[in-house]
């Protein structure tokens, strides 16, 4: 399974292999932003408002279509963990002009975070392991619905959203409860403590097929500048970390 950071045979489900991928930055992605690149008015209008700058930029980037805003990025602000397994892989932003806003940088990066999932996705389904739904579970599933959306539209599947909002504590209790057996008030197995302990909240994102056709066209020229720029075809990104590592040094 080319890209992934690693595998663990009944690490999770006994019977059952799990695979670990995952993306470099998604949430400090949006962090990063907010704090280096949003002018003050935002600010004072999120203020004024009682909304936090997120909230704003939701808001606003909602009110955008798909395609709209002539944008498209790479999610690499922290490298590409999977696939490319590459630390030195850094951000890029095409399409911007001087009519460009906050929002529409926002949304592109909400995007490309949902690009980098899908192509985690088509890399197991290339290899074997067929992805047939998606769960999310931590803080980004509360906090920004418009996430959740494109995500859904982006990869093209329902996306189901855990009950919990402390996910990584209830596995904790739950394999505590498995620990504990049921002679002791716990449960055998892990099945047997998930069937219990956990369940998943009616909500439900479904993807919109107008807004996948789009993106579908977007996605095919984020695998291109992927490849090209994460493949080795153009190594800039490399030349420009190892020329800015130079001139500090000196």
């Amino acid at each position: 399974m080319p890209g992934m950071c690693g595998y663990v045979e009944d690490g999770i489900v006994p019977g059952l292999f799990g695979y670990e991928a995952g993306q470099s930055c998604v949430g400090d992605h949006f962090a990063w932003f907010t704090e280096n690149c949003v002018p003050g008015a935002y600010e004072r209008e999120a203020a004024a408002r009682g909304v936090s700058i997120h909230e704003l930029l939701e808001e606003k980037a909602g009110r955008l279509r798909p395609g709209e805003s002539g944008l498209l990025a790479l999610d690499w602000w922290n490298g590409n963990r999977s696939v490319l397994v590459d630390v030195d892989l850094t951000g890029l932003l095409v399409g911007a002009t001087l009519a460009t806003k906050p929002e529409e940088i926002y949304r592109a990066l909400i995007e490309a975070t949902a690009y980098g999932t899908r192509m985690i996705i088509e890399t197991f389904e290339a290899n074997g392991v067929p992805v047939h739904e998606i769960v999310a579970t931590g803080g980004l599933p509360d906090r920004n619905k418009l996430l959740m959306q494109i995500y859904a539209d982006v990869s093209g599947r329902p996306i189901k959203v855990g009950a919990s909002g402390q996910g990584p504590a209830l596995g904790s209790a739950m394999h505590g409860a498995v620990a504990a057996g049921q002679a002791a008030g716990g449960y055998d197995s892990i099945v047997e403590a998930a069937q219990h302990m956990a369940r998943l909240r009616d909500e439900l994102y479904t993807p919109n097929p107008q807004a996948k056709a789009i993106y579908d066209q977007l996605y095919s020229d984020y695998v291109a500048l992927h490849d090209y720029f994460g493949r080795g075809a153009n190594d800039v990104m490399k030349r420009l970390k190892a020329l800015k590592a130079e001139v500090l040094r000196k």
